[in-house]
């Protein structure tokens, strides 16, 4: 596992399948700590060794930016020594517990057990709320229920599989897994209206300053989705 610190309180925490996986760790003002994201099952071990030598606070909770098998397999794992929280958006829940059928799947995933996931914290105005730095925005396309988080003090967004990334270039998510591209490329406009100083994907490498690069991948997602539709 790469460990990599890519800002004054976030962590990346890289492993390879057949591509990279990364996860994120974020250190709050209380000392404690929040992970983003459980990867592979696998990379429960590398996880949990990094807590333990690094004899940093403790691990507070972990937030998912969706269900899929390579962003929550490691949960279980984690969970045997950690007993924290875990949460996701809300209308991600039934997906990834197999109650509802991800779009452009053919079974139900049960990738989590029920119950082990608890809905993003909201106001009463139903607005996700910030936790350890990190505030959720909804992000749908890839699935139903996703979100980035977005540490404001470092302007570094978290972003799952919003996109993907090669060479530091903004690239679409994977399009065998991604329900509704056409919402997804519309959810990464989102990246206008923070301006993140710097993009971190789940399968790929950081985007340095990638609202820069957005007019140019919209134009062409947008050439490649009327292609298709033609």
């Amino acid at each position: 596992m790469k460990i990599r610190k890519i800002s004054e309180h976030i962590w990346s925490l890289k492993s390879w399948m057949l591509i990279s996986v990364n996860v994120w760790v974020v250190k709050d003002k209380d000392g404690g700590y929040t992970l983003v994201d459980a990867g592979m099952p696998f990379m429960a071990k590398g996880i949990l060794k990094f807590f333990a030598q690094r004899e940093i606070g403790p691990l507070k909770r972990i937030l998912l930016t969706h269900g899929h098998s390579d962003h929550v397999g490691a949960l279980q794992g984690i969970l045997k020594e950690k007993n924290v929280p875990v949460y996701a958006h809300g209308i991600e829940i039934p997906y990834m517990e197999g109650d509802q059928l991800y779009p452009r799947r053919k079974k139900h995933e049960k990738n989590v057990p029920k119950g082990l996931v608890k809905p993003l914290e909201t106001d009463e105005y139903g607005h996700l709320q910030t936790v350890c730095g990190l505030t959720p925005y909804f992000t749908p396309g890839h699935s139903p229920g996703h979100v980035a988080y977005f540490h404001e003090e470092d302007r570094v967004l978290l972003g799952g599989d919003l996109f993907t990334s090669k060479k530091g270039r903004l690239h679409k998510p994977m399009p065998m897994f991604t329900g509704d591209m056409k919402d997804a490329v519309k959810s990464g406009m989102i990246i206008q209206k923070l301006n993140p100083k710097t993009l971190e994907v789940c399968h790929g490498s950081t985007v340095y300053d990638p609202a820069q690069q957005l007019d140019v991948y919209v134009n062409k997602m947008e050439k490649e989705l009327h292609e298709k539709i033609s």
